[in-house]
Formats: structure tokens, C-alpha cells, sequence
């Protein structure tokens, strides 16, 4: 998927806030050994102190809590080949090589119990052979709003299937307003494989193989390239795709963004929008929607391993209350946890309803075997479609090439 960032990728309860107590969470608030645990810089207001306060909650361990702003990914992957990196960190991923080169513990005794309640969508990718290494945090999802008054105005239905969407963004292109914008680029950055699972696809089988090596493909991904050619797509926005501020200006009748800007929407629009997955297409086709959680992990090179272990399993299984806290109450995030998104009052009603309802039936995410150098050469494909008109066939058949070879080359390590 590739465009699920924690903007991306990424109501506080009296048990968190009598847990803390006036403890910064620096130092942990229990007692025993020290460990450190890493989070990448999240942008929502209050977020940090947040989860310093729950790592004061903790009583098997002082829990310090470090920020890190900067390329995350890049940090935790250089830190854990050495024996100063943290003992507990957030990751998304973790990635094939850091599984298969032993730098993350196994996890899957963790959640043993209620595995089945975390959305299978976001638990998949940090499954390997069968066991866990990484417990979900929240959920972050991409959708289509759409501003039902400007649909009415131009007699067009919320689409349902890809033609539609075409059609629909052609009739809702009028004057300065555009029917439909999918980022600065035209879409081939944020949607990444949602059109070919849309098509009934995926990137790779279950049994590891490549998952779009079907006429399907091309034909979905040809169809991208006619809302560009239409000039149906807004393009040269202020902001890009992840912020709904072209959509709140009338730039645009659609656009493609995330959950994180549903309360903004909801704000300055009222009850004047809705929300849709990216629709199927073809007789096999379903809506498809692009889902990435950042999950809790152990580095293999902790000194203390049990009681980090513990750790993850106190604050990402057993304490659901903080949680709910963590994926509501300084952003908008579903949580990990299916029963929890179920529960959670904000999310009930209206849009959020339907964007919870979205991302159970139709999320998925970027499997665990599809490495960089397959997304660099799908990418690279899609944005030669999309906006030069290339080929998909021809296209595909290198993608298809070159997945195959990624495939075969992570399959063989142990």
C-alpha cells in the first residue's frame, strides 16, 4: 500500500488519569528494572504526554519514554542491530528482514486469547509463519468522501463501482470545481494496490505468489488513467491528498483522504458529506480499503526481555481503556481491537459508522512478503499509466517480473 502514513499511520477515561498521577513518565512509575520504549513523533496535541502517563502506570518496570522526531523507520532499523536501541518500540511493520534476521521477539504468546478480536487486515502483516510480532495499536484507513450536495446539484449517485466513479467525476467537473482529486500526482502515490484489490486481486497469494498477474489488472489500472485524461481529476491543490482542505473549499466534489480528517469534515460541513470505500470493479471485484496500523514490538537485543514482553501485554492486550484513549482521544483512529471499534461512542454513528463498517469488510494492507524494490517498480508502473497514458499491459508485465524474482529471493531465507 505504501500511503497509509501516520498522518497517516497515525473520551480519556478516569482510570488514566488516577494511574498517573502528576509522574511525567520519564522515569516509569513502577518499580524493578529500566526499560526504554520508542515512539515516532505523532502530530495529534497531547499524544505524548499521553503515553508517558501510561508508561508511569506500569508497576513491573520504569518505563522511559523517548520522542523520536526524524525518519523513525531509518532510526529503529539502524538501532536494532546494536545493543543501545530500545527495549520496546513502536514499528510499522516489523519488516521481512528485521522477522527473519532475529531482531524482534515472538510475540504470539502475547496475544494468545484474543488474537481474533485484532482486525485481520492489520494483524497479517506482522504474522510470519504463523507467529505475532507486532500487537496492533490503532488503525489508520483511507476512504472516499464525497459532498452530497454537489452530487444532488449534478444528478449523480454515489458511486458504486469504478465506471461509476469515472462517470461521476466527468459530471461533477464544472467550472473551477473538479469532480474528484486523488493527490498532487493524480493518484498513483496514495492508492497504490486499492484499484487491484478493488479488481478482486491483491499483491501477493497466500500462498506467495504474485496476486495480480490477471487481465483484471490492467484493466482496472487503464480505467485511473481516463479520469486523468478526462481532466476530471483536481490537480496542483494547496495541500495534498491527506489534508480535506481542497474538498472544504469547493475545490473538489470527491476526495480520496483519511479517517484522521472525518472531525474537521464534520465540522465545517456538517451532515453535508459521506463517505465510501474505493469501489470494485468487474464481476469479481469488491470496494477495497487501505488500512496500516503501527504496532508494539521487542527487540531481540533487549536486556530485558521478559518483563518488556510484559509490558506490551499490559498496554496493548489487557489495558483497554487506555487503548480506546490512545485511538480517540487525541486524534481519530480506530482501535487494533474489534470489539473496542465497536464499542467506541465516536465511532457509532454516521461516517465513522460507516468507516468502521468499511475497514472490517473491505480493509487491507500491505502484506508482510512485498518487499521495497516491488513497491518502487508497481509504483513507478501505475504513475506511467495514470498520467502518460503507458501501457498497463506492458507495465504489468514488468511489475509482474520483478515481483516474481522479490518473491523467490525472500522465500528462500529461513
Amino acid at each position: 500500500m505504501g500511503s497509509v502514513s501516520r498522518r497517516g499511520l497515525l473520551a480519556a477515561g478516569a482510570g488514566v488519569l488516577t494511574a498517573c498521577g502528576a509522574n511525567t513518565g520519564r522515569g516509569g512509575g513502577g518499580s524493578g528494572p529500566g526499560i526504554v520504549q520508542w515512539y515516532h513523533q505523532y502530530g495529534e496535541p497531547g499524544t505524548e504526554q499521553a503515553v508517558r502517563r501510561y508508561a508511569a502506570g506500569f508497576g513491573k518496570a520504569r518505563v522511559s519514554v523517548q520522542w523520536r522526531p526524524g525518519n523513525y523507520d531509518q532510526q529503529t532499523a539502524a538501532a536494532l542491530l546494536t545493543d543501545s536501541g530500545p527495549d520496546v518500540f513502536e514499528v510499522n511493520g516489523p519488516t521481512l528482514d528485521q522477522i527473519q534476521g532475529g531482531q524482534v521477539l515472538d510475540l504470539t504468546e502475547v496475544v494468545e486469547g484474543v488474537k481474533g478480536d485484532f482486525n485481520p487486515a492489520v494483524l497479517g502483516p506482522k504474522t510470519y509463519r504463523g507467529r505475532v510480532y507486532g500487537v496492533p495499536q490503532v488503525i489508520d484507513m483511507q476512504m472516499l468522501y464525497y459532498r452530497k450536495s454537489l452530487l444532488k446539484e449534478a444528478g449523480v449517485e454515489p458511486p458504486t463501482s469504478l465506471d461509476a466513479l469515472v462517470d461521476a467525476a466527468r459530471a461533477l467537473s464544472r467550472g473551477r470545481v473538479k469532480g474528484l482529486f486523488l493527490g498532487n500526482d493524480g493518484g498513483a502515490g496514495v492508492l497504490g494496490g486499492t484499484p487491484l484489490y478493488a479488481a478482486g486481486l491483491r499483491f501477493v497469494t497466500e500462498d506467495g505468489e504474485v496476486g495480480f498477474d490477471e487481465p483484471a489488472a490492467a484493466r482496472t489500472l487503464g480505467k485511473l488513467h481516463r479520469l486523468y485524461a478526462d481532466k476530471s481529476l483536481l490537480l496542483g491543490a494547496p495541500s495534498d491528498w491527506a489534508d480535506p482542505s481542497a474538498f472544504l473549499q469547493g475545490l473538489t466534489a470527491m476526495q480520496w483522504s483519511g479517517l484522521w480528517a472525518l472531525p474537521r469534515v464534520r465540522e465545517e460541513l456538517g451532515d453535508d458529506f459521506g463517505v465510501l470505500p474505493f469501489p470494485g470493479d468487474g464481476g469479481g471485484g469488491q470496494p477495497s480499503v487501505p488500512v496500516g496500523a503501527y504496532g508494539a514490538a521487542v527487540s531481540a537485543r533487549s536486556r530485558h526481555k521478559k518483563v518488556a514482553t510484559e509490558y506490551v501485554k499490559w498496554l496493548w492486550v489487557q489495558r483497554t481503556d487506555l487503548q480506546q484513549d490512545f485511538a480517540l482521544a487525541y486524534g481519530f483512529h480506530i482501535p487494533a481491537r474489534v470489539s473496542l471499534a465497536r464499542r467506541a461512542r465516536r465511532l457509532r454513528t454516521g461516517p465513522a459508522a460507516d468507516a468502521v463498517r468499511y475497514a472490517t469488510e473491505h480493509g487491507y494492507a500491505q502484506p508482510l512478503l512485498w518487499t521495497p524494490a516491488a513497491q518502487t517498480a508497481y509504483q513507478d508502473a501505475l504513475s506511467r499509466i495514470i498520467r502518460s497514458g503507458a501501457s498497463p499491459e506492458r507495465e504489468l508485465r514488468g511489475v509482474v517480473r520483478k515481483v516474481s524474482e522479490e518473491l523467490a529471493r525472500v522465500k528462500k531465507k529461513p
